[in-house]
């Protein structure tokens, strides 16, 4: 008999690991009432779960009736009163009414609740759970011994469509907790293919897949777990659940079997699952506002949220659980967890894990001290915590001087307070020598939030320096607290950090001692596993030159660092070259980010300023520039404090018209797209709907990666994120990331010709056919189903087989792969699109994943395998039609200029004009003066001969603008053999055709007003 590798046979072997039974042959009658031998003797067949039987499955109600029924035998007394004569009997009226009140129960409350605190009845209570029993005390444990941990092979579900089954789901007391998809890579389907299955299979209006009614549905494959807590449809967002691997995504091979066998192994143990419902999962409520963009109301909706822990929250929480009785108090941990892995959620549950700890009889720590930033504080960890207490007053929030010392005196056993008092909190544990004490420290949450005075700011400029400096004093005096043990969170530690809290190593050859995180989730692990998007991929950075003129006849000696920097200050900061910079931002952002659907048309954009000053220069650009574009959106400006500037006093309130607080919700509302920001949401901000950066602030180091990383926060719509830097060099940026990052960061590829070159070696390969191209693209935008496109697809596939060695096979996939990526890169900074190469990107998205390739090659990498294929279609769609409308789409269209220009005269801002080219432009040219009076004596009267132009402003003035883009490039493109230079900066750098722009529309509104 030969080894059984398929999907079926991977569902037996997770069967007789938790039951011992297949789960096949399972019948009502194994359902009788069961002696306690009995019980016992089954329970031992397996981890301690029951096999279920699918015909007892009540599909109105989504209640396992005769698992429910054995548990509630437990409770004798009650069960009687319940007068049921037979549960087995459908049509028993009191059988009726208690089920229809259990289920209505689980549909307003959840399952997770209902377990916890059981139901009311009439006059009775029941439970439905018997949590973990405290040890010794025996009854509590007999009692945990008869709960009904039951797991039922393919389960069919639905009422209406009868034949639709699950692979597996799983049962507390009758209860619906989880569900399974099971995948088998050995038969070509993967994690992706059960992800998929949830979203287009399993329908959420069925009771089963009702928001609360299960707690988690897991896809599993024989390589990576991943979860959803909430099936909406083809919005489904499934979160991974993987242990990782070498600091990346996925899980380590398993000598003893299949790789993702931990999940039922270790986690879904019935003391294992116990302990995650009764300490990490839980249904959150919060509000969110909307305005109504026509009258301006606004209304108020609640929205509920589960949670459940993922593996890398649940393996931290319970190593340091594990080790702190061992340990014992003093001891410093390092956790170092990417931005946007939920440390929020992973310092709840330590916090109120930490304070039920025992040792020799008595509790580890008298109160757990939570440090953090005051906004994640008052809106998550108060909220997040007093979820888990069972008495809301044992929690405290230490804002004044005293407070952490009266909240000891009252008992209080979690206390919350700021990094700011930080310091303080320190004196005034020292006091308490017979007491001790966890802290927990989030320092990666630095108070951007503008509620901190600009004194406070001065002093305590970074949040980790805050901590780490009152620690090291203490230590330097030889006071370093022996009442107490620290718990940092931290995603980008500096050496400081890591000295301090981290795990020290044996000395290595030269004796040197290194120091290590206690528990690392890596930014690579996240960035593989889609959690984080790669902030990275897309970084581009503009070069800016400057030819600077030397006045003076003797030749003086400066510090060239500090007059480098003087001078690009000067220039930056000029009121021309910000405008010119908010024009390019602007234009991008509705050219390549509003116009290809970005997070399905919900994307914003950060701007990133060095210092208020500048900041403020911006938001008057914006704004002007903005209604001379006439576009519907608006831009928000984040500074602390009062400035003086344009001889007036401003504030944020005061620019914005609304309150600072309320500036990240605004944000999430339309009209508001923009957030110009100085020195504020750069660190510690989480928006998932940032999509792009516009940086011009020099960065480095530490912040560099905070900043960036603001938009790395995953969205179910969100492919992709983008970065323009008018400051800082790839170098730069590259060596920020190196520390944080671990993983290979993508070349930079920026030359337009090698997609050229990449399509003419796939075409020639043979794979697909121009016809098939036509046909797929065709499909698959007028949303066809998987049905019509993949027969073309597998046909592809065949060729590629048939007719390809194998070296011509990683070719074609290698090369393939750097078409998409390359292509979709470049397709957010070209000033025009190509159809036929949007035509090629998508056929060839759908078709790698399909495309076998050597074993060693990782196919669970990259974005492409786990597209979303309704918003991947809308992004799309929006591409090609712009290219279809647009008929001249390699000059992208600018917009009609307005009344924005200064009221000086013409021919003294021409010279300011000319002079600023020399600025921003000279180095591009060996000869820029030579390229300026071309521009200005030969381009400029060109145009102002043009017909169509002149009868434009005439006539039609508002065309006026697309006209004279016209007529500039009827003008260049002869140019392009005896000027190439300049004929090549104007269709490839933008700046500098937005400038020549400008500076012709100056020369012929003079030359037509002399």
């Amino acid at each position: 008999m030969t080894a059984d590798i398929s999907e079926k046979g991977l569902e037996t072997l997770i069967m007789l690991h938790m039951t011992g039974e297949s789960g096949l042959f399972a019948t009502t009658e194994a359902a009788a009432a069961e002696t306690p031998d009995e019980l016992a003797a089954k329970k031992t067949g397996g981890s301690g779960w029951f096999a279920g039987n699918p015909k007892d499955f009540d599909r109105s109600h989504a209640i396992d009736v005769p698992q429910l029924f054995q548990f509630l035998a437990t409770q004798p007394d009650a069960l009687k009163k319940l007068a049921i004569a037979d549960y087995t009997d459908a049509k028993d009226i009191n059988r009726q009414k208690f089920l229809a009140r259990l289920s209505s129960e689980i549909g307003k409350r959840g399952v997770i609740d209902v377990l916890r605190k059981g139901i009311d009845h009439g006059p009775l209570h029941f439970e439905l759970f018997y949590g973990t029993p405290s040890p010794g005390i025996a009854k509590a444990a007999e009692l945990f011994a008869k709960n009904r941990f039951s797991v039922t092979r393919q389960l069919r579900y639905s009422l209406d469509e009868t034949q639709r089954a699950l692979d597996l789901c799983l049962f507390i007391s009758g209860l619906p907790i989880g569900t399974f998809e099971l995948k088998n890579s050995l038969t070509k389907q993967t994690v992706e293919d059960a992800i998929e299955q949830y979203r287009r299979d399993r329908n959420p209006r069925e009771k089963l897949f009702e928001f609360g009614r299960c707690i988690v549905h897991f896809a599993v494959d024989d390589a990576e777990v991943r979860m959803c807590t909430h099936l909406r449809g083809k919005a489904s967002w499934f979160l991974p659940f993987n242990k990782g691997w070498n600091d990346g995504a996925g899980n380590p091979p398993n000598p003893a079997g299949l790789k993702t066998d931990y999940l039922w192994k270790e986690v879904l143990t019935a003391v294992g699952l116990t302990n995650v419902i009764e300490k990490y999962t839980q249904i959150v409520e919060f509000e969110t506002k909307r305005r109504d963009p026509k009258t301006g109301r606004i209304t108020t909706r609640k929205v509920r949220v589960q949670i459940f822990p993922r593996y890398h929250q649940l393996d931290v929480v319970r190593k340091i659980l594990v080790d702190v009785p061992i340990s014992g108090v003093g001891r410093r941990y390092l956790v170092q967890h990417s931005a946007g892995s939920g440390k929020s959620n992973s310092i709840a549950w330590l916090a109120h894990q930490l304070i039920g700890i025992k040792k020799d009889d008595g509790d580890v720590f008298d109160s757990v001290i939570v440090v953090t930033d005051r906004r994640i504080l008052d809106d998550q960890l108060q909220t997040t915590i007093k979820q888990f207490m069972q008495v809301s007053a044992t929690v405290g929030h230490a804002e004044h001087s005293g407070d952490l010392r009266k909240f000891i005196e009252q008992g209080k056993k979690i206390i919350i307070s700021t990094v700011q008092k930080f310091p303080f909190i320190l004196d005034e544990i020292e006091t308490e020598s017979g007491k001790s004490f966890a802290i927990i420290i989030d320092e990666a949450h630095s108070s951007q939030g503008g509620k901190t005075s600009a004194a406070m700011s001065a002093v305590l400029s970074d949040p980790e320096d805050t901590v780490n400096d009152a620690l090291e004093r203490r230590m330097a005096s030889r006071k370093m607290l022996a009442n107490a043990s620290y718990f940092a969170f931290t995603a980008t530690p500096k050496n400081k950090t890591l000295e301090m809290f981290g795990e020290r190593l044996p000395p290595d050859a030269e004796g040197k001692i290194k120091h290590k995180p206690f528990h690392p989730y890596t930014m690579k692990q996240a960035i593989e596993e889609g959690f984080i998007l790669d902030v990275l991929r897309s970084y581009t950075p503009v070069d800016s030159y400057y030819k600077l003129v030397k006045k003076l006849e003797s030749d003086p000696e400066f510090d060239v660092k500090k007059a480098r920097k003087k001078l690009r200050k000067y220039v930056e900061s000029h009121d021309h070259a910000v405008r010119l910079k908010a024009e390019i931002m602007i234009d991008h952002f509705h050219e390549q980010v509003i116009a290809f659907n970005k997070i399905g048309g919900k994307a914003r954009a950060m701007i990133v300023c060095n210092g208020i000053e500048r900041a403020l220069q911006y938001f008057y650009a914006f704004n002007e520039y903005l209604t001379e574009r006439k576009s519907r959106y608006k831009a928000i400006v984040a500074f602390s404090g009062e400035y003086e500037f344009r001889e007036a006093n401003v504030t944020e309130s005061s620019l914005n018209g609304f309150p600072s607080g309320d500036i990240p919700d605004k944000i999430q509302e339309d009209p508001y797209r923009f957030l110009i920001a100085a020195d504020k949401f750069q660190t510690g901000y989480d928006e998932p709907l940032l999509h792009t950066m516009y940086v011009d602030k020099p960065l480095s180091g530490i912040k560099a990666v905070q900043t960036l990383s603001r938009l790395n926060r995953a969205h179910p719509e969100k492919h992709d994120v983008f970065i323009l830097d008018f400051q800082n060099n790839t170098e730069t940026i590259v060596e920020a990331f190196s520390d944080y990052y671990r993983t290979t960061i993508l070349s930079e590829e920026t030359d337009p010709n090698k997609l050229h070159d990449l399509k003419v070696v796939l075409d020639g390969a043979e794979v697909y056919s121009r016809d098939q191209v036509e046909t797929l693209v065709e499909l698959f935008l007028s949303g066809a189903d998987r049905d019509k496109l993949d027969p073309i697809l597998d046909t592809c596939v065949a060729v590629y087989k048939e007719r390809l060695n194998e070296d011509a096979q990683v070719d074609f996939k290698g090369k393939a792969k750097a078409f998409t990526r390359t292509y979709d890169f470049l397709a957010s900074i070209l000033p025009y699109t190509n159809r036929e190469w949007e035509k090629l990107s998508i056929l060839l998205n759908l078709l790698i994943p399909k495309l076998p390739a050597p074993k060693e090659e990782d196919l669970s990498k990259g974005i492409l395998e786990a597209i979303d294929m309704d918003s991947y279609r809308a992004e799309k769609k929006a591409a090609i039609k712009l290219s279809v409308e647009d008929k001249d789409a390699e000059i992208e269209p600018v917009p009609a200029t307005g009344g924005g220009k200064k009221a000086e005269p013409q021919l003294d801002r021409l010279s300011n004009i000319l002079k600023t080219f020399n600025d921003q432009f000279g180095t591009l040219f060996s000869d820029a003066d030579r390229v300026a009076n071309r521009i200005q004596n030969e381009i400029a009267p060109k145009v102002a001969a043009d017909q169509a132009y002149q009868n434009a402003k005439k006539n039609t003035p508002n065309a006026a603008g697309i006209e004279l883009e016209a007529a500039l490039r009827r003008a260049i493109v002869p140019l392009y053999k005896d000027d190439t230079e300049l004929f090549k900066q104007f269709f490839q750098n933008e700046s500098f055709r937005r400038f020549v722009t400008d500076m012709v529309q100056v020369v012929t509104d003079a030359q037509q007003s002399a």
